[in-house]
C-alpha cells in the first residue's frame, strides 16, 4: 500500500473503557497511521457509516462489554452490505480466549487478546492493510 493507511479506532456497546481503545489509537498514530477515533458507545451503524464516510483501510473495534459475539458480526454483516468486506476488521478489549476463533470464523482478521503489544498491533495493522490493496 503506498498512500497513508487510515483507521477506526472505536469502543462498541455500552462499554465506556477506553483507556486501552486509545493506546491503541495513539500507538497508530505514532507510527503514522491516520486515525479516526469514533469514542464509545457507538453502534454497529454508526461504525460502518463512519467507515464508509471516511473510507478507512482497517476498523478497530475494542469491546469490554461482553457483547462482541453479538455486536461484531452485526458489524461485519454490514459491511458485507455496504460494499466493505474488503476493509479488514481486528477486535481487542476483553475478549475471552475461546471467543477468538468465533470471531475470527465471522471474519474478523485479528482477535487481540491481553498481553498483546502495540508493536504487535501497528505491524498487525500494516500487514493487513498491505494484504487488502
Amino acid at each position: 500500500m503506498t498512500e497513508r493507511i487510515k483507521a477506526i479506532i472505536t469502543k462498541i456497546g455500552l462499554d465506556s473503557h477506553e483507556r486501552g481503545a486509545m493506546l491503541v489509537a495513539s500507538a497508530l498514530k505514532d507510527a503514522g497511521i491516520e486515525v479516526v477515533y469514533l469514542g464509545s458507545f457507538q453502534t454497529p451503524e454508526n461504525i460502518v457509516k463512519s467507515a464508509v464516510q471516511e473510507d478507512v483501510h482497517l476498523i478497530g473495534i475494542s469491546c469490554h462489554c461482553g457483547e462482541h459475539l453479538t455486536l461484531v458480526p452485526l458489524v461485519l454483516k454490514l459491511m458485507t452490505e455496504n460494499k466493505l468486506q474488503n476493509v479488514p476488521v481486528i477486535v481487542g478489549g476483553v475478549i475471552p480466549r475461546e471467543d477468538a476463533s468465533g470471531l475470527e470464523a465471522a471474519g474478523v482478521k485479528r482477535v487481540f487478546i491481553y498481553g498483546t503489544t502495540m508493536e504487535e498491533v501497528v505491524q498487525c495493522v500494516r500487514d493487513l492493510c498491505s494484504e487488502s490493496g
